[in-house]
């Protein structure tokens, strides 16, 4: 009613630029195996600070950065802009899990296939 994008929509965007980010390394967020088991990402926590509204029929440009890589999880960075004016900051932390049927999740160490290929975009300490 206001005329701005609905705060929830970022959160779309983050997931949407997070899968495309794992596409543009060949990867898949959702990783069938052939025990039946799959291996997934699902997010521990995610934040989003916003800066200036975002209007609709606006043109947002997203930009997901690697922040930091762990044992078992990876933190992006995701950066909304407006004309390259700041729009919002957000952050999402995924954590690498088994999936089975009618088990809990179990969280794995990262896969050498995703380490090899997303290392490469973490930043330099």
């Amino acid at each position: 009613m206001a005329g701005i994008v609905h705060f929830s929509n970022f959160y779309r965007w983050m997931e949407q630029v997070e899968h495309d980010f794992f596409r543009s390394l060949g990867l898949t967020i959702v990783n069938h195996q052939a025990d039946g088991s799959v291996i997934g990402w699902p997010r521990v926590s995610a934040t989003c600070r916003y800066e200036s509204p975002a209007r609709y029929e606006e043109i947002i440009d997203v930009k997901l950065t690697v922040q930091r890589i762990g044992v078992k999880s990876i933190t992006f960075d995701v950066r909304f802009t407006r004309d390259g004016a700041p729009v919002a900051n957000g952050s999402m932390k995924t954590v690498c899990c088994v999936m089975e049927h009618d088990k809990a999740f179990r969280s794995v160490e990262i896969p050498e296939q995703y380490l090899s290929k997303i290392e490469e975009y973490q930043p330099v300490r």
